[in-house]
């Protein structure tokens, strides 16, 4: 297993923008794919999006393609999401999670063994 933790959330003006980190330990890093979801109060978790274990690959959900960037410095151990252009609809519990990188890209929870406890964001209007 991989022990996560995920930091910079905070409480951002609509418009504004913020960075999540997610440190990983445990295990090689370089070997994992990195996801981030969200889950807003009373509703299931929700895809962001995925970095394969190189970095050289992204998949986002359509809900957040052009704002959000997830990237990776494998040196550090950690993997980024950078939020940009927030609105109040993104207010949510970010999660980290990891996958053993196999080369299938996974959009559901269930696809992956790790995850951080969340860090929240809150967007105002």
């Amino acid at each position: 297993q991989v022990q996560l933790v995920e930091s910079g959330g905070g409480l951002v003006q609509a418009g504004g923008s913020l960075r999540l980190s997610c440190a990983a330990s445990g295990r090689t890093f370089s070997n994992y794919a990195m996801a981030w979801f969200l889950q807003a109060p009373g509703k299931e978790r929700e895809f962001v999006g995925t970095i394969n274990k190189s970095g050289g690959r992204t998949y986002y959900a359509d809900s957040v393609k052009g704002r959000f960037t997830i990237s990776r410095d494998n040196a550090k151990n950690t993997v980024y999401l950078q939020m940009n252009t927030l609105n109040p609809e993104d207010t949510a519990v970010y999660y980290c999670a990891a996958l053993y990188d196999t080369g299938l890209t996974y959009s559901t929870p269930a696809g992956y063994s790790s995850w951080g406890q969340g860090t929240q964001v809150t967007v105002s209007a």
